[in-house]
């Protein structure tokens, strides 16, 4: 039977003058309303014990109740039936009488109490002789759902900032074990729990009131890159889409896995110890003294104090560097303020800093807004305001430059040292000009010949024979082979000296094609080597210091080798500049041949 029959099968009892006797109340409510306790799977339940006609002179007994809005308040006190006399003059006195909660709720049905009757209090205050107004009867007020949630499902979300085990087992202290968890691809990060309805209500009328829908999320409205919500079997997840680190948009709530970790907190003993990062890193903070991030494509939005290193992509300092050091192994660094005191090495990028005090900086190419006693050396170096520092590179451009206090300003021009070269091409020009040398002395002995009377004459037929000016007849012919016999010898001497001018010449053209060779392959070695020097403001000195191999090698010394290289007493080189006052523009000409011996 449905549960409205049942209310209206129980309604039809209670207004038909009948009453339920040894009533179970609770079970009542719950095979009504489906609100009571627990049960079980049973086919039938116990409801009374019998029903009985409820007695006419009993019903006054039962007051109307005082109906609020959420509750029923019920009058109760001590009741007497009043003095009877019997037919037979028999007088029975004024007596107690106890109300009957069977009856009671009967009453209250009928008055329009179908649910909420607190049995245990009426039952108390019927037995109690003192009177009071008790709260007999409340609504039940609807059960609010659970709205659908998420719940993290990975022991990997967390961090631990137990201190870091080193691998020969000893405890690093200075570092934690997880401060940024990596997430690996494919790994389900949070599991949706889907809305539980809530339960009903009901007034005092039997009347149910509905709760609140609990709310739905979608699940794929907090992946963002590198996440997505899919469905398993046992339900819905929010799952990696590839390895990186956890990012959540605190406005939106999007989980993000990215190759970047960013920071709030700054680096410091307390808050993440030194950092050995996979990925890129983003720091909100400051990275204090001592500390030690080392990763790829760092950024650091506050101070840093302490040493960066990275791997590769780009180090980015907004503020200042103080009494720290910045190493990039593949990648550019740029400071925004000021570093001081502190070590930028970029192996193979380039440096940009606003400006530098007492700073050793070296890079492959490096652009100082303002430097002050610093050590500078790269392949180019660009300096607008230089005071009191050295400066090395292959192509040096300073618009102002001079000492500070008692520290002189000094520039290296580096010079690759091509020296070999050199002896290869003094040893072609002393072979050319041996066989020049020669072939003028074959000129001369050649004209020389030529030039006896015998020997022009002879040319001079020979030349109208083979133009065919002169024609001779056989008496002639005759003549001519004898001069020839006269001149035989000097024929063949000048034979000869032809013969040796053409080898000389042939000689000449090969040894001046090698010469151009070798000479282009000093210019490609040598490279460019410059120094503009634009304003010069106390004693400055511009000097070249030549070098072996690669730049690279110079700018890997370290800290120390860099400044007592570019401090200490110049040895080798040549002076290009040594004023108080002026400018220079100097260019190596690598086409200057060298100084013959």
């Amino acid at each position: 039977m449905s549960k409205p029959a049942l209310v209206a099968a129980v309604t039809h009892v209670f207004q038909s003058g009948w009453y339920f006797i040894g009533l179970d109340y609770p079970v009542l409510i719950k095979a009504l309303y489906g609100v009571g306790p627990d049960t079980g799977s049973q086919q039938a339940l116990r409801l009374a014990d019998d029903v009985r006609v409820f007695d006419a002179g009993r019903l006054s007994l039962y007051k109307n109740p005082k109906v609020s809005l959420s509750y029923a308040e019920y009058y109760f006190q001590q009741l007497y039936l009043e003095e009877m006399t019997l037919p037979d003059g028999t007088v029975i006195p004024e007596r107690p009488v106890a109300l009957d909660i069977d009856e009671f709720i009967a009453d209250m049905w009928n008055k329009g109490i179908h649910f909420g009757i607190d049995v245990a209090a009426v039952k108390a205050a019927m037995a109690s002789t003192k009177a009071d107004r008790i709260t007999f009867a409340s609504d039940l007020e609807p059960e609010p759902g659970q709205d659908a949630t998420v719940v993290e499902v990975s022991s990997e979300l967390h961090r631990s900032d137990a201190p870091k085990a080193r691998p020969d087992g000893r405890i690093d202290l200075q570092s934690f074990q997880n401060r940024f968890p990596q997430i690996k691809a494919h790994m389900r990060l949070l599991k949706k729990l889907p809305p539980v309805p809530g339960l009903p209500g009901f007034d005092l009328a039997g009347r149910k009131t509905d709760p609140e829908p609990p709310k739905d999320l979608t699940l794929r409205f907090l992946s963002g890159e590198g996440t997505e919500a899919k469905l398993f079997e046992d339900g819905e997840y929010l799952v990696s889409t590839r390895e990186g680190f956890l990012s959540v948009d605190a406005k939106s709530n999007r989980i993000s896995i990215t190759d970047k970790i960013i920071s709030l907190e700054g680096v410091s003993g307390r808050t993440t110890g030194n950092l050995q990062l996979a990925g890129a890193y983003e720091e909100y903070g400051d990275v204090q003294e001592q500390r030690d991030v080392t990763g790829s494509d760092i950024t650091v939005h506050g101070n840093v104090y302490g040493n960066i290193h990275s791997r590769g992509g780009t180090v980015v300092l907004d503020k200042n560097l103080v009494s720290g050091s910045v190493h990039n192994a593949a990648g550019n660094i740029n400071i925004a303020g000021v570093a001081s005191n502190s070590v930028i090495y970029a192996a193979n990028g380039a440096i940009t800093i606003s400006r530098a005090e007492n700073c050793v900086i070296s890079g492959s190419r490096v652009k100082v807004e303002e430097a002050s006693n610093c050590e500078i050396i790269g392949d180019e170096v660009i300096v607008e305001v230089a005071e009191g520092c050295a400066i090395a590179g292959r192509n040096v451009e300073v618009e102002s430059a001079g000492p500070r206090r008692r520290t002189e300003m000094m520039i290296y021009v580096l010079v690759k040292d091509v020296t070999q070269f050199d002896q290869e091409i003094a040893e072609l020009d002393m072979r050319i000009a041996a066989f020049v040398q020669a072939n003028q002395a074959s000129e001369e002995e050649l004209n020389r010949i030529s030039a006896l009377p015998d020997v022009r004459r002879y040319l001079a037929l020979a030349a109208k024979l083979r133009t065919q000016e002169l024609v001779l007849t056989p008496e002639q012919g005759q003549h001519l082979r004898k001069i020839a016999g006269a001149v035989a010898e000097e024929m063949k001497a000048m034979q000869k000296l032809q013969q040796e001018l053409q080898v000389g010449h042939t000689q000449i053209k090969l040894l001046q094609d090698r010469l151009a060779r070798v000479i282009e392959q000093k210019i490609e070695a040598a490279g460019i080597s410059r120094c503009g020097l634009h304003m010069v403001s106390g004693d400055t000195m511009v000097r070249t210091m030549p070098f072996a191999a690669d730049t690279a090698a110079l700018r890997q010394l370290q800290p120390k080798d860099i400044k007592a290289r570019l401090r200490g007493t110049p040895t080798g080189g040549e002076l290009l500049f040594a004023d108080s006052l002026g400018s220079l523009d100097w260019h190596m000409n690598p086409h200057l041949r060298p100084a013959s011996p």
